[in-house]
């Protein structure tokens, strides 16, 4: 591959990087994707290497980004409907409040079930809270499997 479309590769993994911060794009999907491109056209041993290494990374990632939060939150007794109303009460916000409406319509649905639930706006908050940990855990492995895949992504550029 030509050094005009290594770049290109390096972009679009930059771009997954940022849709792993930024919930609007699949992030693990286009770093996964782009990576595997480059070794499809390599047609190397370094590039189908490279390949394995990656996609073993992020599928290892996407397990514990699913599993340990989970624990977490269960550990917590935040419960699976608080995090759809979090979620869905996201999804409003994001088209009622451009930007940032995503975060805070999460947090006020999360927080808003678990006070119907609970009854008690100090376990209410600390639950929300606990939900919030585990949302920044999730992203912070999916971001971390990126990251290490971008540098083994890097090391097999240099080696093939």
């Amino acid at each position: 591959m030509d050094t005009v479309g290594i770049f290109l590769v390096g972009v679009a993994i930059a771009v997954g990087l940022a849709g792993i911060l930024i919930p609007l794009l699949p992030g693990t999907l286009l770093v996964f994707a782009a990576i595997a491109v480059w070794a499809f056209v390599e047609q190397t041993v370094a590039g189908w290497v490279t390949l394995g290494v990656v996609t073993a990374i992020l599928a290892g990632t996407l397990l514990i980004k699913y599993l340990w939060p989970a624990k977490r939150m269960k550990n917590a007794q935040v419960s699976t409907g608080s995090l759809f109303a979090g979620a869905a009460l996201g999804f409003v916000g994001f088209f009622v409040i451009p930007v940032v409406g995503l975060v805070v319509g999460f947090v006020l649905g999360i927080y808003l079930a678990e006070l119907g639930k609970r009854r008690d706006q100090k376990r209410a908050w600390a639950s929300t809270v606990h939900a919030l940990k585990g949302v920044a855990l999730s992203v912070g492995v999916e971001l971390a499997g990126g990251l290490l895949a971008t540098v083994v992504w890097v090391i097999g550029v240099f080696v093939s």
